[in-house]
């Protein structure tokens, strides 16, 4: 067995230009069933998601130019609304600012008018008892000038009498 397949061997060991042919041929084939069944369409396959990942960049990127301009809108309405806020405060403040002046003014002209008020009141309190001082001075008088009259007093008896009548009125009061 060992010679046979030595001969078998020796025999396929010459250049047979059938068999590379074929081989050759087979293998042309091959290359042609690939490109047309399994290169063709894993191109294609491969130009779709080329052709997606490119989609998806392009979206990626409109998205992060949107949101750019979104982020700088937002920016801008809030640089608006603080300086309205600050506007709003300084008006809040210069509005409580005339008005505490128109407290305080109003708070002045009613104590001035109080004030005036009490004066008055004074005076007419002033004058009132200045009258009633007057009344008692003149009843005294009065009353002394008849006692004088009554008895002829020395000038001892006058001051005592005095005295005793200018304590009786400021007892009276």
């Amino acid at each position: 067995m060992l010679t046979s397949s030595l001969v078998l061997g020796a025999a396929g060991g010459g250049f047979n230009s059938g068999d590379i042919l074929f081989q050759l041929v087979t293998f042309i084939i091959l290359l042609a069933l690939l490109k047309k069944f399994a290169w063709g369409p894993l191109m294609g396959i491969m130009k779709q998601r080329e052709e997606h990942i490119a989609g998806e960049i392009n979206a990626a990127e409109q998205s992060r130019g949107e949101a750019k301009q979104l982020l700088e809108e937002q920016r801008t309405l809030l640089k608006e609304a603080r300086t309205e806020a600050q506007g709003l405060i300084e008006n809040a403040k210069k509005q409580g600012d005339v008005q505490r002046e128109e407290i305080i003014a109003l708070a002045r002209a009613e104590a001035d008018r109080l004030k005036e008020s009490a004066k008055l009141e004074i005076e007419q309190q002033k004058e009132q008892a200045v009258a009633a001082i007057r009344e008692q001075v003149a009843s005294l008088s009065v009353l002394i000038a008849s006692k004088v009259i009554e008895k002829e007093l020395s000038a001892a008896d006058q001051e005592k009498l005095i005295n005793e009548y200018i304590q009786e009125a400021g007892e009276g009061r």
